[in-house]
């Protein structure tokens, strides 16, 4: 049973707190105001054809304004494409929806793998999001709020992306997958690619055999650095849960100047302060 669910059986026989309202609408206004401080656009929307939108929209009606993102796609190399796949921005039911979806085209069966776990990955966020606002709306009811007070609510659904490196033949990019209401969750995934070997490049690839220990001693450097004068860090202690080490499922990026930079989800390594720490390795 989800916590939404948990909070209308704990809330069914207790009286309506005073300021209930109050309480809630201020949440309500700190989540957003977080979230959208945060979110903005990593990059300026391409569009693809009209017919693209039907596989990931799972019965959103769309406005015939959408189709004007029409079609510069942008060449990214030789070997292959990255265009936006879907592009739109609407709202729905409470739900404000912000998505850009990528697509990579490319010769061999990678750039289909690819594009299947993404819209995979999509369609997920979009179902747990409105699973989510329903639960919520269930739980407000429940617990004494009225329709009045239910009226102006909203929920900001994102998906976009970024491509943070190119040449002719690999693409490092990042899908970033958001909500944002009275919590905020914020997900990312991140592609490296080898469109000319037709395969997922690693850490290895290009920091060497030795990559682990490379990875390792650069993030605990930049960990060791970020204690103040008074002891205190953001970062967790690895008894605490911490970090110990790099391994296969570690993602990163690289940057355009060639830098690999480790990544690691929010509260996994450290606190929530920290954000979703990044290391570039040096």
């Amino acid at each position: 049973m989800n916590e939404f669910k948990n909070a209308k059986e704990t809330y069914d026989n207790t009286p309506i707190p005073a300021g209930l309202s109050e309480r809630v609408q201020a949440g309500i206004r700190e989540g957003k105001a977080r979230y959208r401080a945060q979110k903005g656009r990593m990059l300026r929307r391409w569009g693809a054809t009209a017919a693209c939108f039907a596989v990931l929209l799972a019965g959103l009606n769309l406005s015939p304004t959408i189709a004007k993102a029409a079609a510069e796609v942008p060449i990214l190399g030789g070997l292959f494409q990255v265009l936006t796949f879907v592009d739109y921005d609407k709202t729905e039911d409470g739900i404000h929806y912000d998505v850009t979806v990528p697509k990579v085209e490319a010769e061999g069966d990678l750039a289909q793998a690819v594009n299947a776990v993404i819209q995979e990955k999509v369609d997920a966020h979009l179902a747990k999001a409105r699973q989510d606002w329903d639960d919520y709306r269930e739980a407000f009811f429940a617990t004494g709020g009225t329709e009045e007070e239910w009226a102006g609510r909203e929920m900001d659904v994102s998906v976009d992306y970024e491509i943070k490196s190119r040449t002719d033949s690999r693409v490092s990019f990042v899908v970033t997958l958001a909500e944002g209401w009275v919590a905020s969750m914020e997900e990312r995934y991140y592609y490296n690619l080898d469109l000319s070997e037709n395969r997922d490049l690693t850490l290895r690839d290009y920091l060497g055999d030795t990559w682990v220990e490379i990875c390792n001693a650069s993030i605990q450097k930049q960990i060791d650095e970020s204690v103040d004068g008074e002891g205190f860090t953001l970062f967790f202690t690895p008894d605490q849960g911490g970090f110990t080490t790099v391994d296969e499922t570690t993602g990163f990026y690289v940057r355009e100047d060639g830098t690999v930079v480790v990544c690691f989800p929010e509260y996994s390594i450290a606190a929530g302060a920290a954000g979703m720490p990044e290391f570039p390795i040096v």
